[in-house]
């Protein structure tokens, strides 16, 4: 059994790891590398092994930095099953489509440029049809059912607490070369307990080789209640100011969250009557596949729906979902104090940009910030303090004032991931952390091996491992 590190080992995102057993070819995810244009550009276009020789995909969710390079995996040759939680299927079927798009006007964008210089034309990475093309090889699987996916290998799928249809992996083996029955667990992106909408983080009984994300394995997290006390505080007072509340939040699972609790918090009567926009196309469709899986809800949204007799969490009378363009940027000209939720969540591209654009200089608004934010973004340089920002080639001044709320993260921090490890009732043989910079895996590696004396490997890109 070998095993290989090829995307987000030492960063996070472009989350990719190739399982060899018994004669069969697994890569758990295919997702995107995201930063830097040029760089993630040529990471991106040109995948680090054969595609041609992977016979499945096993997807942990939706999250483009985890699916999102499917499409360009089939383009290059692969053939065989991607699996997946029907939740993640049903996101993707929106997602990639929006990513497909996103990798055409990228490439519109650069050959413009490129024309200018008489160079020749770039083909986007893939094409919204490739998206579309791809989900005929999505083939789903529900939480706590085993099946066998190959000659020895048979797959569950746990709640992973992450966001909606996010998995953990357990891929339960029969190793034909040592004749060893031997259990590797993948986390996938693990979530908090106690984050609305979805299910806490499942408990796996235990191991014998363990991939575990850590993205925060060297912060904690504020507690759930103070991220929603410090969110009533900056929409009360962006109102006082007059101004405008905009918020960066990815498509899928954050802008859920924060609809669902301004809509507790509008219920409550916390927060005044204003005008609340979600402008983003992917939101609206990915706030529909959430409308479709109340499988998946936990016990207060399930409280919450019963007590005010709605239908639907993710809408209420002062909430407007954006879809046409026109109406989006109808937005950049309203003055009266409003709240704008608008991908993307890291503010590299979308609508989230042009709202920036158009808000950032004026003292009376906010930029809130709810997620993490990768080096090089432009939501990294407003969590940093820069004084100026440039957007779309022209520098602003940052008169905004800019709050960041760390404690809606869907990631499990550093005492989380610790104690997650530590409910196993038989801890791995060896784990390998991965999806965390070199600092947040290194300090959850030196936390597991003092506290539990667990060996644990922080991997470089393209290490491999015969376990």
């Amino acid at each position: 059994m070998r095993l290989t590190f090829y995307g987000a080992a030492r960063s996070v995102t472009g989350s990719k790891h190739l399982l060899e057993i018994n004669g069969t070819t697994i890569l758990l995810d295919c997702g995107l590398v995201q930063g830097r244009r040029k760089d993630s550009f040529v990471a991106n276009r040109n995948l680090p092994f054969d595609c041609s020789s992977i016979d499945m995909v096993i997807l942990s969710h939706a999250h483009i930095d985890h699916s999102g390079n499917i499409p360009n995996l089939i383009r290059n040759g692969f053939d065989g099953d991607i699996i997946c939680t029907d939740p993640t299927r049903d996101l993707c079927s929106t997602m990639l489509r929006d990513s497909g798009h996103i990798q055409e006007r990228d490439a519109e964008y650069v050959n413009k440029k490129r024309a200018r210089k008489g160079e020749a034309p770039i083909e986007p990475i893939y094409t919204q049809q490739d998206a579309v093309n791809a989900l005929n090889y999505f083939v789903s699987q529900s939480y706590y059912r085993t099946r066998r996916i190959a000659d020895g290998v048979k797959l569950t799928f746990y709640d992973a607490g992450h966001m909606l249809g996010s998995a953990i992996v357990a891929l339960d083996i029969i190793d034909k070369e040592t004749n060893r029955e031997r259990r590797l667990v993948f986390s996938g992106d693990l979530g908090r307990e106690g984050i609305p909408i979805i299910r806490d983080p499942d408990v796996i009984d235990g191991c014998d080789f363990l991939i575990m994300e850590s993205t925060y394995g060297n912060r904690t997290h504020a507690p759930y209640f103070d991220a929603e006390k410090k969110l009533k505080r900056i929409v009360n007072e962006t109102h006082q100011a007059g101004g405008a509340l905009i918020m960066p939040a990815f498509a899928v699972g954050r802008t859920q969250q924060i609809v669902y609790t301004l809509h507790k918090m509008w219920e409550a009567g916390d927060i005044p009557r204003l005008s609340i926009y979600v402008d983003s196309p992917l939101a609206v469709d990915a706030t529909s596949v959430f409308q479709l899986h109340p499988e998946t809800y936990d016990e207060e949204i399930q409280q919450f729906i019963s007590d005010t007799n709605t239908r639907n969490p993710f809408g209420f009378d002062d909430l407007t979902y954006v879809r046409s363009l026109q109406q989006s940027k109808d937005l950049n000209t309203k003055a009266e104090p409003c709240i704008i939720i608008s991908a993307s969540g890291m503010a590299e591209f979308g609508r989230i940009v042009h709202h920036l654009k158009n808000r950032i200089t004026d003292a009376k608004n906010t930029v809130l910030i709810t997620g993490w934010q990768a080096e090089h973004t432009l939501g990294r340089r407003l969590v940093d303090g820069n004084e100026t920002v440039r957007i779309f080639g022209d520098e602003y001044d940052v008169n905004a004032r800019v709050e960041v709320i760390n404690g809606f993260s869907g990631h499990a921090d550093k005492n989380e991931l610790t104690n997650w490890v530590g409910a196993m009732k038989n801890r791995p043989d060896k784990t390998w952390l991965v999806h965390g910079e070199p600092e947040s895996a290194q300090a959850l590696q030196k936390s597991l091996t003092d506290k539990f004396g667990m060996e644990v490997h922080v991997p470089y890109p393209t290490n491999t491992y015969e376990i």
